[in-house]
């Protein structure tokens, strides 16, 4: 006789079913989860290395910072120095100068004329005399005219003054002019 399978089996075979799928699905979850989280991992380590290279370049921007600042209290140092330099140089250059100056007068300063007071402000140099006559000062101003350290004469006052003796009268002069420097073919010249 034949057999009569008396048990539900297609509930039994849906069952089975059923859990085959859920074990699928359940497999694919698992499977995603271990994707998603390898995935995140990786970027989570991109990001970690890509932090790791922005501090050392944050570093070493600080670095350059304070070597720029360095090099800047440098220039500094550097200018203040070079000014400093320059004013020498110039004093070097300009002590002669001074010499030079008194050489000159004395070569215009004609006779019968005499300085009182000299007085000088930068290149403009004041001079307060007596002299003999009108005649004496014109001639020292030619003289001043014609030197290649002194030029641009300027007679301010000329006043007759009497003698303290009280014999002969002076007259009394203040005259101005400029202290130059010569070129230096000028100077190889004379």
């Amino acid at each position: 006789m034949s057999t009569i399978n008396l048990l539900p089996w297609r509930e039994a075979k849906r069952k089975k079913l059923q859990t085959q799928f859920i074990m699928a699905v359940v497999t694919v979850a698992v499977l995603a989860l271990i994707v998603w989280g390898a995935g995140h991992y990786y970027h989570v380590q991109l990001i970690e290395v890509q932090n790791t290279r922005i501090g050392h370049i944050e570093k070493n921007i600080e670095l350059v910072d304070k070597k720029i600042e360095e090099i800047k209290q440098l220039e500094k140092e550097k200018e203040r120095l070079l000014s400093r330099m320059r004013a020498i140089e110039q004093l070097q250059g300009n002590r002669p100068l001074i010499v030079r100056l008194f050489d000159e007068m004395v070569n215009s300063l004609p006779d019968g004329v005499t300085i009182s007071d000299i007085s000088q402000s930068g290149t403009s140099i004041t001079i307060n005399g007596l002299a003999q006559s009108n005649a004496r000062v014109s001639s020292f101003m030619r003289k001043l005219e014609s030197s290649d350290w002194l030029a641009n004469p300027d007679l301010k006052i000329v006043k007759e003054a009497a003698a303290s003796d009280g014999g002969k009268t002076f007259n009394s002069f203040t005259l101005i002019f400029s202290q130059v420097v010569p070129k230096a073919e000028e100077t190889e010249d004379s």
